[in-house]
């Protein structure tokens, strides 16, 4: 895990961190000269920003001018549903962003420990062909935190649904959704590829 002033983030694959929010716009230079960080997504509410004081109008300039692409998907903290809610929208940036390939992308909540993790797990799982227990895993073991793992199991149902006839989430056993079939994780990728932009 690095440091560098308030910020305190981890190199998840190749072309992912998760972290921190950042402080201030010397943060953005130190992501970008030393991280290579071409995408920034803030998973953070507008509250969350404004009750650590944080002025998020100079580091979105600063990320301008550095040319950093910056995007925001807010989910409330401590809230499954809220995550569950944003989870397809969150992994439809972070899959443009990796696959746009210009540099790694950092996706931050407030302490990195709960949202941001929660979304690069998603994404391992619905992109990088691993089942949610290994992605959980790759992840965790690398950045110490606890993301809800339910909220997405629940986000993957939300996605495979392809019958409204379905029984509830809420009915399902606590491993469903852990692993996908092949079928499903094609009609995940698409369905979330579809949200760009929305």
């Amino acid at each position: 895990m690095s440091c560098f002033s308030g910020m305190n983030y981890t190199l998840i694959t190749d072309n992912l961190i998760v972290g921190s929010q950042p402080q201030k716009p010397e943060d953005i230079d130190h992501l970008k000269q030393e991280e290579k960080v071409a995408y920034i997504l803030n998973l953070q509410q507008d509250n969350d920003i404004e009750y650590w004081g944080i002025d998020l109008q100079p580091i979105i300039k600063r990320c301008r001018q550095l040319g950093i692409h910056h995007m925001r998907t807010p989910a409330r903290d401590f809230d499954p549903d809220s995550l569950r809610n944003i989870l397809p929208k969150a992994v439809s940036s972070l899959e443009w962003a990796i696959a746009e390939g210009k540099g790694r992308v950092y996706v931050h909540c407030t302490a990195g420990l709960g949202r941001a993790p929660a979304v690069a797990i998603a994404y391992m799982f619905w992109f990088c062909g691993m089942n949610l227990n290994t992605a959980f895993e790759a992840l965790t073991s690398k950045r110490p935190c606890g993301p809800n793992k339910r909220a997405i199991q629940g986000a993957t149902y939300d996605l495979a649904k392809n019958d409204p006839w379905k029984e509830p989430f809420e009915n399902l056993p606590g491993h469903a959704f852990e692993g996908v079939a092949d079928w499903e994780r094609k009609l995940i990728q698409d369905r979330v590829r579809s949200l760009r932009g929305t």
